[in-house]
């Protein structure tokens, strides 16, 4: 019905706006106001000691407020999935904006106190909020979606990452909130998105598959099918005994051989999500746009366009991905990725061949976003949710969380000293590290388009050698089928 599709995107819009957003959002959002903090903190330095701060000094203040965020979201991916598991995906969302209001009252709070460290605690803060919310919010949606349109909406995470980006990098303008004197409300403006999902999530239901399956209530279950779903069918007087079995702890995962594969693939993708490049064209987007000739105050403008650019091919890859399936748009994303790697290898080495080269350097950046954006940007946290069943979903999404987050970490602190040595050659080991990974997927990661659970898991395992310890999330995933037909619910999450 008209209404059940509307209020799939509207759940999923509503779970992402204080979830992935906040990632996306405060990644770009400490750009803009990097001189403006700089000067705040020297002259607090100079206040406290009568001298000015040393460059030195400044800069590893200044890297300790931008890498913190890091460090706060490996801790908030590594506590995701145990928090999701004991309050609820709901319930952990709605408790992780505490994390994004403490964040935004404590960088808030830094200027007038004249307290500089609280920016480094309040930008902790806020990567406790992206790691439990890029660890949670992709847990929800893909339980609540309805098989058909999993994929799509399982999207809304990377849709609001990248619009968390483009949305940051806007406000971030001189005509907006980047002007030095306007950098504590820009850094509070991260509060904004809590508030709202405070005030609108309560409305919307938990998970049902996490109702019935890990707390056995399948009164509650039948509430929130009925609640995603809208078209009230009738149900069946058939009460279904659903006792939880206990969700599988991050260490079980490694030591079960029928999830062997599943679990190395998204330590795969998730290291190769944050070492495929994408942080190096950023880094060079400034150099090349310089060599391109534009000027200056004009490069923010022209930096909300790459911003623009990500956003569009995730909703690009969202209309996509049901219909292509998520093996051709990774793979294809990450061919792509190699391809503009040795371009842009070309273009730079000879940049001064012509004044055309910069030009076809710029090409080069936005394809290499376009590329990332159709395939590995979008679809990494859906297959997380889909490789797994009900009791090892959680533990897999800290494993691919923390992963992430310390590649992220990893290339933050490596990245400079691999571009002094390589310079532009660098591409040759992302456009290593991206065919590697496409190979990969290409021959052991199964099509997941339109199929349960556990269809896929069973496509991992051999005909010959399938595992007992699976038993147990066969019967739950069975179990909770069996539920959904008694209660005769069309459309419903497989």
């Amino acid at each position: 019905s008209s209404l059940y599709l509307l209020r799939v995107p509207t759940t999923s819009s509503k779970a992402c706006i204080g979830g992935t957003f906040q990632y996306g959002y405060n990644i770009s959002i400490i750009n803009a106001p990097t001189k403006s903090v700089q000067n705040f903190i020297n002259q607090t330095w100079l206040e406290r000691y009568d001298e000015d701060i040393s460059e030195q000094y400044l800069t590893l203040l200044w890297s300790n407020i931008v890498s913190i965020f890091t460090i706060g979201g490996f801790i908030g991916a590594s506590i995701g999935g145990t928090l999701a598991i004991r309050f609820g995906r709901k319930g952990t969302l709605m408790m992780n904006n505490g994390f994004a209001l403490l964040a935004a009252l404590l960088m808030g709070l830094s200027y007038p106190t004249g307290l500089f460290e609280l920016l480094i605690v309040g930008r902790f803060f806020t990567g406790v909020n992206a790691g439990i919310g890029i660890c949670v919010q992709p847990l929800y949606l893909g339980e609540i979606a309805p098989r058909a349109l999993r994929g799509a909406m399982a999207m809304g995470t990377s849709i609001f990452i990248t619009g968390g980006i483009l949305t940051g990098q806007v406000i971030g303008l001189n005509e907006l909130l980047g002007k030095e004197e306007h950098w504590p409300i820009l850094l509070c403006t991260t509060c904004i998105p809590a508030f709202l999902q405070l005030i609108i999530l309560p409305w919307f239901p938990e998970s049902p598959r996490y109702l019935l399956i890990d707390r056995g209530d399948d009164v509650g279950c039948r509430k929130g099918m009925f609640q995603s779903h809208v078209k009230r069918s009738t149900t069946s007087s058939l009460r279904v005994s659903a006792i939880g079995i206990k969700p599988k702890k991050p260490w079980q995962l490694f030591m079960d051989r029928s999830l062997r594969w599943q679990v190395l693939t998204i330590i795969l993708l998730n290291a190769a999500q944050q070492l495929n490049g994408i942080n190096a064209i950023y880094f060079y987007t400034d150099y090349v746009f310089k060599e391109a000739g534009i000027p200056d105050v004009n490069i923010p403008y022209v930096t909300v366009g790459t911003g623009a650019c990500e956003c569009l091919t995730a909703l690009t890859c969202g209309m996509l991905i049901d219909s292509l399936g998520r093996k051709v748009l990774i793979i294809g994303g990450y061919t792509l990725m190699a391809f503009w790697c040795i371009c842009f290898t070309l273009t730079l080495t000879f940049q001064g061949a012509g004044l055309w080269m910069p030009y076809l350097s710029m090409g080069c950046v936005f394809a290499f976003i376009l590329s990332f954006g159709l395939g590995p940007g979008g679809v990494t946290n859906i297959l997380t949710t889909e490789l797994f069943t009900q009791t090892s979903r959680p533990a897999a999404y800290m494993i691919g969380g923390s992963v992430n987050w310390l590649s992220f970490f990893v290339i933050g602190m490596v990245f400079p000293f691999i571009v002094t040595k390589l310079q532009q050659y660098c591409f040759l080991v992302f456009l290593v590290i991206s065919v590697l990974v496409a190979v990969y997927i290409f021959l052991v990661v199964p099509e997941t388009k339109n199929k349960t659970f556990l269809e896929i898991h069973t496509e991992f395992q051999s005909g010959d050698k399938r595992k007992a310890s699976k038993a147990d999330d066969e019967s739950d995933e069975r179990r909770y089928h069996f539920y959904v037909s008694a209660c005769s619910l069309t459309k419903i999450a497989n």
